[in-house]
């Protein structure tokens, strides 16, 4: 440790204490700066870099507390030492809660404080090693705002790359939480079409006697609340990306007025006797299984090949599981910010937790059980008993051997059963239906009636 480069800040209005630790600092090696004033030690430490900030606690104008308090905003990765007499200690203990990295006491024994200023210097080095290591791994394995490492991820980033010029219709395929929109989000970012809007539309969000006029604008008087002209979201897509979300549940006399857009480059508002040319590239996504409802009669199969001329699919997070880590660690990292509450990783066992659970909610669900994890951890690091029982899996008897234990009754064990699913699935009804094996409908009228 015996290096000029490791630098010491120390502050105290007692000047002849700041003599006393700069001799004694300089004699262990140390590059040691000293001030007898807290605003000008802050005005130094916003100009220079140092390895440990050591102040007195109590000090006339801005005192120690106030000062840990501004240096964790101006200097976050420099450790505070709190020096303190030995009827202060409470405070300094309040001093460490807020942040500090410890506190030791004023004495004629310095043997404590070098030791403690080695521990502090260690933990600032292991701090930037990591922060070094995730902007390592997020420029390996970040594409944008998606985050993966396994093959399956990096062939969809290198498909990203080759067609985010291209102008041509793309059409997205996954479960529901893997991401779609964000790779619709990479592609437009990508390319050339970046200039333009990115506009995004939920056709299942939107009611059915509405989505037209949403899309196509109108013209005023086309209808009775038509008080004006207005510009549809394909005219506001022109020379951009119009992103069309779960575009299976658009109405079938809607897909027939899209796919006259897409293969004529012009839109007709409602009400308007003339088309207007526009340049759009459409990125639809779906979490169904298109071929089925082509076959089942709910979507037009000539506006399915011109959505599809390129595809990508997205897997599902339980295929990819080598990428929860990275995803994990990332969302640690963004919710402790917005949280502002001091969390840093997780423990082993909860990781191998998470990596055993099926995850059918995908990539949203996991982000969801992290944010809620966080938010009842009482530690620096996510344990096992911050989760919800249902992802740690803890032992319990089987569906199906607790219906026959128990003697339910028909309704009792769908009943049981749907709510494993719902629970399971996050809510999501259409994933819900589909294990079922019943339509939405069906299955609206089966919760309503149990």
């Amino acid at each position: 440790m015996k290096d000029k480069l490791h630098k010491i800040l120390v502050v105290d209005d007692d000047l002849k204490m700041c003599e006393l630790l700069s001799d004694i600092l300089n004699g262990e090696g140390y590059s040691v700066t000293t001030s007898g004033n807290s605003l000008k030690a802050l005005k130094i430490l916003k100009e220079e870099e140092f390895d440990v900030l050591l102040t007195d606690l109590k000090m006339k104008g801005m005192d120690g507390i106030d000062l840990l308090d501004e240096a964790k905003q101006v200097a976050p990765l420099t450790p505070v030492i709190i020096m303190t007499a030995f009827g202060t200690i409470e405070t300094a203990i309040k001093a460490m809660k807020m942040g500090a990295y410890d506190y030791v006491l004023k004495s004629d024994q310095m043997d404590e404080l070098i030791l403690v200023l080695r521990r502090a210097m260690e933990h600032r080095l292991l701090k930037k090693e990591i922060i070094s290591l995730r902007r390592r791994l997020e420029s390996d394995y970040r594409f944008y705002d998606i985050f993966g490492k396994s093959p399956s991820m990096k062939k969809v980033y290198e498909t990203i790359e080759m067609i985010g010029d291209a102008s041509c219709n793309i059409l997205i395929t996954g479960e529901s939480g893997t991401g779609k929109e964000l790779v619709a989000k990479a592609i437009h970012n990508h390319g050339e079409r970046k200039e333009g809007l990115f506009i995004a539309v939920n056709c299942a969000a939107i009611p059915d006697t509405l989505i037209e006029s949403e899309l196509f604008g109108y013209k005023k008087g086309a209808f009775t609340d038509a008080k004006s002209d207005k510009r549809g979201l394909i005219f506001e897509a022109d020379e951009g990306t119009l992103f069309l979300d779960e575009i299976t549940e658009m109405p079938q006399t809607l897909q027939a007025k899209l796919l006259r857009v897409i293969e004529e480059k012009e839109v007709r508002p409602l009400g308007d006797t003339v088309s207007y040319p526009v340049d759009v590239r459409i990125i639809s996504t779906s979490n169904r299984d298109i071929k089925s409802s082509i076959e089942e009669g709910k979507f037009r199969e000539d506006l399915y090949y011109r959505l599809k001329v390129i595809d990508i699919e997205l897997p599902p997070l339980r295929e990819r599981k080598e990428d929860i880590p990275l995803l994990v660690q990332h969302f640690i990292d963004t919710i402790s910010k917005e949280m502002k509450k001091k969390i840093s990783g997780i423990s082993e066992d909860a990781l191998e937790a998470l990596l055993k659970y099926s995850w059918p909610g995908n990539v949203r669900e996991l982000e969801n059980v992290i944010q809620r994890a966080m938010i009842f951890s009482q530690t620096e690091t996510l344990l096992p008993i911050d989760f919800p029982d249902f992802v740690i899996q803890k032992k319990g008897k089987n569906l199906l051997d607790k219906a026959v234990q128990e003697r339910y009754s028909f309704e009792q064990l769908l009943k049981e059963y749907i709510k494993k699913m719902m629970i399971e699935t996050g809510g999501n009804k259409t994933k819900v239906s589909e294990i079922l094996g019943i339509d939405r409908k069906t299955l609206y009228r089966k919760l309503k009636e149990l």
